[in-house]
């Protein structure tokens, strides 16, 4: 099957939502969120670093509950209207 690449604004969301897991993360190591949350480290890298842009939804479950943030943070962040910074993560 071959996939659909992705729009100029999935690319940029997926940054923004690596953005968001990586300021959520703070000062815990990639190794210690990504343990917690099941997924490998490397995994994570990908995500944060936008080159993993949609990652599947218990992938991002995972992160949420490791990192203490709830979906619909992670989610209203990365409107095509919102932003993800400090706002999105001082509910």
């Amino acid at each position: 099957m071959v996939r659909t690449p992705l729009t100029l604004w999935e690319r940029q969301r997926g940054e923004r939502f690596g953005a968001l897991l990586r300021q959520a993360r703070g000062d815990r190591s990639m190794v210690e969120v990504a343990a917690a949350a099941g997924v490998s480290a490397e995994t994570l890298r990908k995500i944060e670093t936008g080159r993993a842009p949609t990652p599947a939804f218990f992938t991002v479950a995972a992160l949420a509950a490791a990192l203490g943030v709830s979906l619909n943070e992670l989610a209203t962040a990365c409107l095509p209207d919102g932003d993800c910074d400090d706002q999105a993560l001082s509910a």
